[in-house]
């Protein structure tokens, strides 16, 4: 299954401008709130009309502002979930799905099998305001899933939910994509959730496309500022290059040897927290602990340096025991040279 998006659409004083294609299964969009991550989902599903582009799902064209191509909603067999699930409140469970099979053939087995699947049997005949936000959640899901769709479109979907059930749908919905075959655009702030539910992410910001490609690879490394931070990256300062291979951090007064050239169109440096450490590593400097946030599995060390203008995020595990001292470390690999 291959999708394509290339449109362009201005709402108020918000341009969108989405261009990527993405052959994965699981693919996912990361982006701040607001910056067009559900405007991009509501133009693939119909709701809204892009001003300009084209938008293709498995070789069917569903808009082409060119060829005067623009589908109706109820013929791009696209299914989407809202944050709120958009349940019918007067339908019972079993209705709710009933109600999208066309196909009266097997009907009944259908919607059985899809009960089933998705853990349904013992609130089939309850409505939804009896039940809870994770079984809502479910019914919409095999509401889609009996609609047929070519693509399922995930719109911030676990994000009213609890931790605990937050994760169990999340590895829910992975096993199913898996065994259905069905492919999945998931849109979310959550960087985790992103990470763990998709192969291949396209990172939005303020209506443009920063980045893209493979979920870890896009994680691992970046080559631009806007992507490093919506992806997690605390640390990140401006450079001045010293030689091919050695920069200096201004921000935090350090210098620290790349192990590639460093292109004149490099600007800042970026390190992920987990890859400063007390241990060892190719650049060391030393540094001052000022401050100590322990959680559960995981203590976050702030550090300051001498003559830094910003503060340096460390994070390391509860289970390593080095000693924490004035040494601070981080690989020549770990340096992300953004522009």
């Amino acid at each position: 299954m291959k999708i394509e998006v290339n449109i362009k659409k201005k709402l108020g004083d918000f341009n969108l401008d989405i261009n990527f294609s993405s052959d994965s299964l699981r693919t996912g969009i990361l982006g701040r709130s607001g910056c067009g991550k559900s405007v991009t989902l509501k133009a693939i599903a119909g709701i809204i009309t892009p001003d300009s582009g084209r938008i293709v799902v498995n070789n069917r064209v569903l808009y082409d502002s060119d060829k005067n191509i623009n589908l109706k909603p109820q013929d791009r067999k696209v299914g989407y979930l809202f944050q709120n699930y958009a349940l019918f409140p007067t339908m019972t469970v079993e209705k709710n799905i009933s109600v999208v099979i066309k196909n009266k053939a097997n009907k009944k087995e259908k919607i059985n099998s899809l009960i089933s699947k998705f853990g349904l049997e013992e609130i089939r005949n309850k409505f939804p305001s009896q039940i809870s936000g994770g079984q809502q959640q479910r019914t919409a899901l095999a509401r889609l899933i009996a609609s047929n769709p070519e693509i399922i479109m995930l719109d911030e979907a676990f994000s009213a939910l609890d931790s605990h059930l937050r994760e169990q749908l999340q590895l829910d919905m992975i096993n199913f994509f898996k065994e259905c075959n069905i492919t999945a655009l998931i849109v979310s702030h959550d960087r985790d959730e992103i990470y763990k539910m998709t192969d291949k992410i396209v990172v939005v910001d303020d209506g443009v496309v920063c980045s893209s490609g493979t979920t870890k690879g896009i994680f691992k490394s970046t080559e631009n500022v806007a992507t490093a931070m919506l992806t997690g990256c605390k640390n990140i300062s401006e450079i001045e290059i010293l030689g091919n291979r050695k920069i200096l951090a201004k921000d935090w007064n350090i210098v620290l040897n790349t192990n590639v050239d460093v292109d004149i169109s490099i600007k800042y440096v970026g390190v992920r927290a987990h890859d400063f450490n007390f241990d060892k590593g190719d650049n060391e400097f030393t540094a001052k602990v000022i401050n100590t946030v322990e959680s559960l599995f995981e203590n976050v060390y702030i550090l300051e340096v001498a003559g830094g203008k910003k503060n340096i995020w460390l994070k390391r595990s509860n289970e390593i025991n080095t000693e924490i001292g004035s040494k601070v470390f981080v690989n020549s690999e770990s340096l992300m040279l953004l522009k």
